[in-house]
């Protein structure tokens, strides 16, 4: 009879519901938590024996690509502010942080001939805070800010870059490993790659798509796998730590269901998933066929000898196979995909696709323009997850909304509401995703959009000395969630005070 009482008592709460009455509940080993990355939110970017990084010289030497002006120089100052970054995660009740280190503060030069001691004194500052609270760190070893020195030699297109990061993640290791159970390689290859060097207007803008795009995404899971291999040999038995890497999994539609959109859609989703995914996660391992088989194609055709996507051999293909204890999923948005005639340059990338992109027009528009709100895309993600890869382990690393400045951020709240609504059906169907990070804890430096998109909980005060923090209406809610496991659809702050909850320890393990 009580539990039959507590069950309508939740129901009358507004939480999303069975029509039997059962409630969608997230799991008490279920990981709640925040994320940000070092570039975005440290500052004190030649601070205390720091190096260079490719973001750094980037947006010093093209300021004008910066809407307000705002880089990473200065950013939140978390650099000097972390014990109160650890105090905000303590309000939301989080069970982990997700955040970056720095190459270029922890190797200067970006070889480890040469170790920064004051850039390793902040991280362990910082992760022994965490700990203090029983805040579990989850460190992304490379989120975009690789050293300037090694981009000088070629960076990621080089394949040398592979020894490099790998020599970099056994620094960082042998500092952190007994004290860090979740383990992020590197974020978004296909950011770092087919915006960096496939593109301009992300550092280091090198502008090489179809050719230097291909390269640096080949060397990049490369290094993923050595690293993840080094973890496994060297410190996972002792440590029993998890390592897993995270995937930029946008969703994708047909725009209609003719055989052509259908067939366009396929091609998309292999070129902005598998290409990603099925190296670590698929049966026989290696880049997808149809994507190997149509670059090969347009290749010959464009007079080349050889592909322009650089060939994985068996050694390769048998480092990067099962290189992965869980999926980190970075998920925002969902397109719709239509075949097009429209002409690309040639080589590209978008000329080997060979699709164009659109949305419904009941999307809402975030403040970024890339950035819609389809919620459903991250349920029918988990359903071609399970049925392509087989179900694999997953972390959703980072899912956000961007608002202008302002305190009640409604629009980020629904959207947060609608994706659990969708994540909990995609878990009720199969997906094994055992956690859930907020991008971001904070406003940060949004790469070359500055601060003019806001995706932070709290909202921070650029403006003043000491980049005053303060919660969002989304805050609040995000705590609530936590704190009851479940989502209440109306539920509405009564102010936007919040009391520290004091985290609970926790043991909770994949």
């Amino acid at each position: 009879m009580e539990v039959l009482v507590i069950c309508l008592l939740l129901c009358v709460s507004g939480a999303y519901a069975y029509t039997d009455g059962r409630i969608r509940v997230f799991s008490d080993d279920f990981l709640f938590g925040a994320a940000t990355s070092a570039y975005q939110v440290e500052g004190a970017w030649d601070s205390d024996g720091k190096g260079e990084s490719i973001w750094d010289r980037f947006l010093h030497e093209h300021p004008k690509l910066i809407p307000d002006g705002r880089n990473g120089d200065v950013a939140c100052d978390s650099y000097h502010n972390y014990e109160r970054d650890v105090e905000m995660l303590r309000e939301l009740g989080v069970d982990h942080y997700r955040f970056s280190i720095s190459w270029p503060r922890i190797l200067p030069g970006g070889f480890s001939n040469k170790i920064n001691k004051k850039g390793l004194e902040y991280y362990d500052k910082l992760i022994d805070e965490l700990l203090k609270y029983n805040i579990k760190p989850m460190i992304t070893l490379y989120h975009f800010d690789l050293p300037q020195t090694l981009q000088d030699l070629g960076g990621w297109a080089n394949p040398l870059s592979v020894q490099w990061f790998e020599e970099y993640a056994k620094v960082v290791f042998e500092q952190f490993a007994h004290k860090v159970p979740y383990w992020i390689t590197i974020n978004q290859p296909s950011f770092i790659c087919v915006e960096g060097y496939g593109g301009k207007e992300n550092a280091p803008g090198i502008g090489s798509s179809g050719i230097g795009d291909y390269m640096c995404i080949k060397n990049v899971m490369l290094a993923h796998a050595k690293v993840y291999r080094l973890y496994e040999m060297e410190y996972k038995e002792k440590f029993k730590g998890s390592v897993g890497i995270s995937l930029s999994l946008n969703w994708a539609d047909p725009f209609t269901n003719s055989t052509e959109n259908v067939q366009a859609a396929d091609l998309y989703r292999d070129f902005t998933i598998g290409l990603y995914m099925n190296p670590i996660w698929s049966k026989d391992g290696d880049f997808p066929r149809t994507v190997k088989d149509l670059i090969l194609e347009r290749s010959k055709a464009q007079g080349y000898r050889h592909s322009r996507l650089p060939v994985l051999n068996p050694d390769e293909i048998t480092l990067l196979k099962g290189s992965a204890d869980f999926l980190g999923v970075n998920h925002y948005t969902t397109f719709l995909v239509k075949a097009t005639d429209q002409v690309y340059p040639n080589p590209s990338m978008d000329d080997d696709i060979g699709v164009e992109l659109t949305y419904r027009p009941e999307w809402k528009t975030s403040q970024s323009k890339w950035l819609r709100s389809a919620p459903y895309g991250i349920y029918k993600l988990c359903l071609h997850l399970n049925k392509v890869y087989d179900y694999p382990t997953m972390i959703i690393t980072e899912h956000g909304w961007s608002t202008k400045k302002l305190l009640k951020d409604n629009s980020r709240v629904k959207n947060m509401r609608e994706f659990f609504k969708a994540l909990l059906l995609g878990i009720e169907d199969g997906a094994r995703v055992k956690g859930y990070t907020a991008w971001s804890l904070m406003d940060n430096v949004e790469w070359a959009a500055g601060t003019s998109e806001r995706f932070g909980l709290y909202e921070v005060d650029f403006e003043s000395t000491e980049k005053t923090r303060a919660p969002r209406v989304s805050a609040l809610v995000y705590k609530r969630i936590i704190e009851k496991r479940f989502v209440e659809p109306d539920w509405k702050p009564d102010s936007l005070n919040i009391a520290i909850t004091k985290s609970k320890a926790n043991s909770k393990e994949l």
